[in-house]
């Protein structure tokens, strides 16, 4: 152990955005518009966003406050924006994911960087520095738990360990010291939650319980701010985050190169709208039907092979086979794998499939299997795809999927998938709204960038 938690809050209260180099702050700028495109779909299309936004008024939530919810009109108080912002963002399951750590930085720590960068005033370069230091300190923390580990404990490390990254972008936007962020990520480990449990029906706790970390790590740092006293050694105490979420703890990993090496340039995109454990396996199962012209007739069988974590989240063929739900489809490699041999893409649009009796029949035709040349990788995501057909055996073995930083989309191919999303709820502001995301650091207020998403959401 070597201090992890101080040294995590030292570095947040140091960073200054000249500090950061120009392709992280690039980067990160990219990662925030790609967030954002999932928030404002979901906010008119995530079947669970009407409960959600249904719980805020019946608890008298929805007071007018200086946040903006993406894809809403209104403005909204800061915890609350962050709460909304977080489930949306993560509704799709369309957001972007680092592999080491296994978890999905952005949708925790982008919102609470939103809300309290409008609630302060900040600037597009304080919110963009705010957003680097949350990427950093979720993602050193979801390696240091091990999530292999961590999910065998059945964590969800978004929702745990991303507390955490927003309990650092929130602190961090309100000028906190060193010490106050220390009481902050003590706050953060009493609140740090999330189970994989939502797995077994489909439930949207997945969403809620993102949105949650996001909005109580703003509260963390808002009570530090205010004088709260929270525990100290929350990251490698007796009792800390490394002791009670993970059998495997490496806590080198929470500090090992902080400030030299960018966690941030780690974290890859999503091409499709599922877990990203069914990414590759997708992408070989679209190359392989276009190289092979295979039909669905045609095909005898199909095994897929994952890693472990891929099997506990997609591959379970008792209850993953025929989803009846979204939820289900996206953590379905049996549903998605399915599909996007049938016809060869995958979108968002593509979930009204769900109970397609073409899509049922094919997958009827999958085995997934865990595959023990996909374990000890330095990526967990790969996938072995083998098809049987009257012709023979026809098999891909995939390392990574599509979007992982070796094979990162171009700024216009992420701006497209943007637009994809967000031009049907913004309309003609959406190429606005995305123009001030990408030029973030010229903005002297953020409210310059946030007031195109309200004004277009009207």
């Amino acid at each position: 152990m070597a201090n992890e938690t101080a040294t995590l809050a030292g570095y947040v209260a140091a960073l200054r955005f000249d500090d950061i180099p120009q392709d992280v702050r690039a980067r990160a700028k990219v990662l925030t518009l790609d967030f954002l495109g999932s928030a404002i779909r979901a906010r008119r299309e995530a079947e669970s966003t009407p409960a959600l936004l249904a719980m805020v008024q019946a608890l008298s939530l929805d007071a007018d406050g200086a946040a903006t919810v993406f894809g809403d009109a209104k403005r909204w108080t800061p915890a609350v924006a962050a709460l909304l912002n977080g489930a949306l963002g993560h509704s799709l399951d369309f957001d972007d994911t680092h592999a080491d750590s296994s978890l999905h930085p952005s949708a925790p720590v982008v919102p609470a960087a939103f809300a309290v960068g409008e609630l302060v005033g900040a600037s597009g370069r304080d919110v963009l520095t705010a957003i680097v230091a949350g990427y950093e300190v979720c993602c050193r923390l979801g390696n240091a738990l091990d999530p292999t580990s961590h999910y065998a404990r059945g964590f969800h490390p978004t929702a745990t360990a991303g507390t955490y990254g927003a309990a650092a972008a929130a602190a961090k936007l309100f000028g906190l010291s060193a010490a106050q962020i220390v009481s902050a990520f003590g706050v953060s480990g009493s609140q740090a939650a999330g189970s994989l449990q939502f797995l077994v029906n489909g439930a949207w706790n997945k969403r809620y319980q993102v949105g949650a970390a996001a909005m109580n790590g703003v509260i963390a740092a808002t009570l530090a701010k205010n004088g709260f006293i929270g525990a100290t050694e929350s990251v490698e105490g007796i009792h800390g985050l490394l002791v009670g979420y993970t059998d495997t703890p490496h806590h080198d990993k929470a500090v090992a190169d902080l400030g030299r090496v960018y966690e941030t340039m780690k974290i890859g995109v999503k091409p499709y709208p599922s877990c990203r454990y069914t990414h590759a396996a997708i992408d070989a199962l679209i190359a392989m039907r276009r190289e092979h012209n295979l039909t669905p007739e045609q095909v005898k069988k199909v095994e897929i092979g994952l890693h472990r974590n891929g099997i506990t989240l997609t591959g379970d063929a008792a209850t993953k086979r025929h989803p009846s739900s979204i939820v289900g489809g996206q953590f379905s490699m049996f549903f998605t794998g399915a599909l996007a041999l049938e016809q060869g893409s995958f979108g968002w649009d593509d979930y009204t499939r769900l109970g397609d009796p073409a899509i049922d029949a094919l997958a009827d035709k999958f085995d997934v299997v865990q595959d023990s040349r996909l374990e000890g990788k330095t990526h967990p995501f790969g996938a072995r795809v083998s098809i049987t057909t009257d012709d023979g055996v026809h098999e891909r073995i995939y390392a990574d999927p599509s979007g992982e930083p070796n094979s990162f989309p171009s700024d216009q191919a992420m701006a497209q998938k943007f637009l994809q999303l967000a031009r049907p709820v913004l309309d003609g502001g959406a190429q606005s709204f995305a123009d001030a995301i990408m030029s973030l650091e010229q903005c002297a207020r953020i409210d310059e960038a946030t007031g195109f998403a309200r004004r277009s959401a009207a």
